[in-house]
């Protein structure tokens, strides 16, 4: 199943997010972070502060791979971090 599929949306919409042409509304936000199993601050926040809080919480099995929704948080956080500057 495909994050795009665990929001109930489409693969493209994600793929917007993901580049920074889109920004998700928090309703997303939320789906987004419930289907990768985090937290939703954790979209915000950068590199270290999400390894810091990965080691600190016991390993849950997920639907995704890890290495998959450590590539999905990267990418959307760095789409959302593009739009807010492009807005202020």
């Amino acid at each position: 199943m495909t994050l795009a599929e665990m929001c109930n949306t489409s693969t493209s919409y994600i793929g917007q997010i993901e580049i920074g042409n889109r920004f998700p509304s928090l309703k997303l936000i939320e789906k987004i972070a419930l289907a990768l199993e985090i937290k939703p601050y954790l979209l915000f926040c950068d590199e270290f502060d999400r390894k810091s809080n990965q080691k600190a919480q016991s390993e849950k099995k997920g639907r995704l791979p890890n290495s998959v929704k450590s590539e999905l948080i990267d990418n959307l956080t760095g789409a959302i971090r593009k739009i807010i500057n492009q807005t202020y």
